[in-house]
């Protein structure tokens, strides 16, 4: 029995179809999305919801059937119509003068055009459109078979389900190159690495991967991108007279190309083409390993014709390689300016991305750990343009003995100071930040600056004669400085000298907060500071306070009383600090900040969030301490209370997860008597 729709049913389905079709269009192709996901979701659902209740309504270009077949058992050999070709390369700059060469003298012309584009770094495909709509995707196999991808392929929201055009050909192919974006290759192995799985080691392989899934569902976790470069077969279709013109065509029948495209005239312009590119590269939101050349003008592309198998008309300038595997000699550690301790591998040199690379960045040691990264491995190294170098995993293991499993030091390899990784933090670091050589600049540079010791006229270029020069290797060596020492530096006369020493000589009568914030201690600023000088009154009692009563301190919370503590508590620092106090740096002290022990609050950890009507956050913040509470910027176990106002976020979603306790504004008001 034919079921019967009503005609609002089947309107307002074809308007569904239309809308999420162009709303896939303005995020997927063209990153300028008009409504919220939520917005998409409900029409989507709607659509979802009207082809549930009128099974007839549901078509193959339907946005639902993007993901809607079974999972399949092997794919399908699809034999094309038309082979898809590979591209003969070109790597340097003679062999795309020669290219030009040979397209002139075969067109018999003293100067050819062409269109010129990217080459992405993905996976060929073939997409089969009849009557406009999306019948079969395969993959470019050898070339002359491939494999019947359909259903993956649908789940990609970039390839259109129906051409977008007013009269379609009978059959048309679409070929381009199936990627992961590099944002979306980072999410994927974001997930992997919380569920404990492998991560993947570059976008292709994600993206190869996730095409051959057996599961469209799986295909379409990964969140795949489509963008084509030209035709195959074509019945009912009058090509354009050019390339540009027929990639102009495809972006108009609603498929991604690529927009950094140019046509070009001579070898020279090719090769702009290409340094340009090049130049970019690493600032693109997708992978690409090369440009591609083609002659512009169709007819004049059937008169070159082909050469075995490939075409004499278009060339692949392929870019230095980006990615090679090489021995794995030794695992160092670099100390950085702010004291984090990063891993570097030690390699046996490999030339990578146009230079030869002996180092190369481990990041930190829980990469080491998730890349399962040892020494003497065979390891794949990659170097993306400007990017520094790294060790994107490993190609083979190595003997794996004992002594090749890579450990964080205990100790700073620049100072000896006690190294310390905080918690939820991947970056272990050198608590020695007076005296820790790999810091020493970038610390003088911070004690000097205007809101912590306020130096005039100490800066950067100073800063690197002083520490190059040996003439000062700690904050307190600044105050030992004369203007005889100054003025022997490059562009530094006497009166400049004379000035700084005076500014130097200023800066000894100064505040606690100023003093803290000039140390340079992880996680403190000028607020952090005040609260701490506040509270405690003097630098002794900061200095002998443990961690738990550094929290007491207002917005003071675990992680920030580690780091001071762990500062503190560094023989290296204390020495630093007393070095100051001895060349006479001071600060007028008061006494600690008396705080309510009674009160609806008292001893309370509370967090706000929102907006409160009747007050504002610091108004808040100033009556809980004053009823013995302690004001914090996070929500954990420790919370106690959450006050949440209008439109409260984040931390009231994490205060249920933890069952803190949540008041509204009229609770919260109650509790303090108003």
């Amino acid at each position: 029995m034919v079921e019967r729709v009503p005609r609002e049913a089947q309107a307002r389905a074809a308007e569904l179809r239309r809308e999420i079709e162009r709303h896939n269009r303005l995020y997927y192709r063209d990153d300028a999305p008009e409504i919220s996901d939520a917005e998409y979701d409900r029409l989507f659902h709607e659509l979802a919801d009207l082809e549930a209740r009128h099974p007839s309504l549901r078509s193959a270009d339907s946005p639902t059937q993007r993901v809607g077949a079974a999972p399949g058992t092997q794919f399908a050999t699809v034999v094309h119509r038309v082979p898809m070709l590979s591209l003969a390369n070109a790597f340097d700059d003679a062999d795309v003068e020669a290219f030009d060469r040979r397209c002139r003298e075969g067109l018999e012309v003293e100067k050819v055009e062409y269109s010129c584009e990217p080459k992405f770094d993905g996976l060929a495909v073939s997409l089969a459109y009849e009557d406009g709509v999306l019948v079969q995707g395969a993959t470019r196999g050898d070339g002359a078979r491939g494999e019947d991808v359909t259903a993956n392929l649908r789940t990609v929201h970039s390839i259109p389900l129906r051409l977008e055009v007013r009269r379609a050909p009978k059959l048309l192919e679409v070929r381009g190159e199936v990627i992961m974006l590099r944002r979306d290759f980072e999410e994927v192995n974001r997930r992997a690495l919380e569920r404990g799985e492998r991560t993947f080691v570059n976008p292709r392989n994600a993206a190869a991967g996730g095409l051959r899934q057996l599961d469209p569902k799986l295909t379409a976790k990964r969140k795949l991108s489509f963008f084509a470069y030209g035709i195959g077969t074509a019945e009912g279709f009058e090509a354009p007279a050019t390339h540009a013109k027929l990639l102009d065509f495809l972006a108009e029948a609603g498929f991604p190309v690529a927009k950094n495209r140019r046509i070009a005239h001579g070898a020279a312009d090719l090769l702009a083409f290409y340094r340009e590119v090049g130049a970019g590269r690493a600032a693109l939101p997708y992978d690409i390993d090369g440009v591609v050349y083609k002659v512009n003008r169709s007819a004049e592309q059937e008169r070159l014709g082909f050469v075995s198998r490939a075409p004499r008309w278009a060339i692949a300038h392929k870019f230095p390689a980006e990615e090679a595997t090489t021995e794995l000699l030794d695992i160092g550690v670099q100390v950085g300016r702010t004291g984090a301790l990063t891993p570097v591998a030690r390699l046996k040199p490999v030339f990578v991305g146009g230079t030869t690379i002996e180092n190369a960045t481990l990041h930190n040691e829980d990469e080491v750990r998730r890349k399962d990264i040892w020494r003497r491995d065979t390891v794949i190294v990659r170097r993306a343009g400007d990017v520094i170098p790294e060790v994107a995993g490993v190609a083979k293991a190595g003997p794996r003995e004992p002594r090749d499993r890579f450990e964080m030091p205990a100790a700073c390899p620049e100072c000896g100071s006690a190294v310390v990784r905080l918690e939820d933090e991947a970056v272990a670091r050198c608590t020695g930040g007076l005296v820790c050589p790999a810091q020493r600049k970038q610390a003088l540079l911070h004690f000097a600056q205007r809101r912590a010791m306020d130096i005039e006229g100490l800066g950067d270029k100073l800063v690197d004669q002083l520490v190059e020069g040996g003439v000062v290797r700690t904050p307190a060596d600044l105050y030992r400085l004369g203007i005889a020492n100054l003025a022997a530096l490059e562009r530094m006369g006497g009166k400049s000298a004379a000035n700084l020493v005076a500014a130097i000589e200023k800066s000894k009568d100064t505040t606690l907060p100023r003093f803290l914030y000039a140390l340079g201690i992880r996680n403190v600023g000028e607020v952090t500071a005040r609260d701490l000088a506040r509270h405690f009154g003097t630098l002794d009692a900061i200095m002998e306070a443990s961690a738990e009563a550094l929290q007491e301190a207002p917005d003071v919370g675990p992680v920030v009383a580690e780091s001071i503590a762990t500062f503190m508590n560094e023989r290296h620092n204390r020495e630093g600090i007393e070095q100051l106090r001895a060349v006479g740096v001071h600060w007028a002290e008061g006494e600690p900040a008396r705080r309510a022990r009674a009160g609806p609050f008292a001893g309370k950890i509370v967090v706000l969030t929102g907006t409160l009507a009747g007050m504002t956050r610091d108004e808040a913040k100033e009556r809980i301490e004053a009823a013995g509470g302690k004001v914090t910027g996070s929500v954990s176990k420790k919370t106690d209370y959450v006050v949440a106002g209008a439109e409260a976020g984040s931390k009231l979603e994490r205060a249920q997860e933890l069952g803190v306790r949540v008041l509204d504004e009229e609770e919260f008001l109650k509790l303090l008597g108003a």
